[in-house]
């Protein structure tokens, strides 16, 4: 689940999901299941390279709320390849080990960057959620910095307390708690990249006491806000 979409994963499958955007794996325990999760760090790519942009997969992913690749059986075959010496290399400690790693991430990073500029490389959502969440999402994002209550989201969409609470779980797999406060400090983190005073962007990401902004920002994302800033 990526934002207010689904996608059913077949081997292979690409997400591209930047650091603000909210994302659960929905897992099937009984059959088998290996992912690749890669971080970038995009100031350091920009450095290594700065003649391309190789996170514009990303922004194009963004920017068309869409973030599913589907590679072809070629593409898979140069995935795989790529992968496999990746691996090799992560375990290589001899002179340039870290410099052969940076190489196959840029190759990695400009083979995805094809796949997404063909016609149709972005794939559709298989299903959206219910009208009255998605409804409800997009409050949470347009009033991050207002008092939300469980009574007021239900009240908007007219829907009762528990009702509603059911649904929003079903739905996006969170408390209606736990989202807006996920959603918040991810907010507060692009304020502070952005160069946002650490107080002034907990303020605005509606956190009224900033020793709650301080123990729940350093909860979920290991670090203080101006070790981030």
């Amino acid at each position: 689940m990526v934002e207010s979409c689904t996608y059913p994963l077949r081997p292979w499958d690409i997400l591209l999901i930047k650091h603000h955007a909210i994302h659960k794996a929905l897992i099937d325990r009984s059959t088998p299941y290996e992912r690749v999760i890669l971080y970038l760090d995009g100031q350091y790519l920009g450095r290594s390279v700065p003649e391309i942009n190789l996170l514009a997969c990303f922004d194009q992913a963004d920017q068309q709320g869409q973030y599913l690749l589907t590679p072809s059986q070629e593409d898979r075959t140069h995935l795989s390849t790529l992968f496999n010496a990746m691996e090799t290399i992560l375990k290589d400690e001899q002179f340039g080990a870290q410099t052969l790693q940076d190489t196959f991430v840029i190759q990695l990073l400009v083979c995805i960057n094809r796949i997404a500029q063909r016609a149709g490389g972005f794939q559709s959502p298989k299903t959206v959620y219910n009208s009255k969440i998605s409804q409800t999402l997009s409050y949470i994002n347009e009033h991050l910095s207002e008092p939300l209550t469980v009574d007021e989201l239900a009240g908007r969409v007219y829907l009762s307390r528990y009702h509603f609470m059911r649904l929003f779980k079903a739905q996006t797999g969170a408390t209606v708690h736990s989202y807006v406060q996920q959603r918040r400090l991810l907010y507060a983190t692009q304020q502070i990249r952005r160069g946002v005073p650490v107080s002034k962007a907990a303020e605005d990401s509606g956190f009224s006491e900033y020793s709650t902004f301080y123990r729940d920002f350093r909860a979920a994302f290991g670090v203080s806000p101006r070790q981030l800033k």
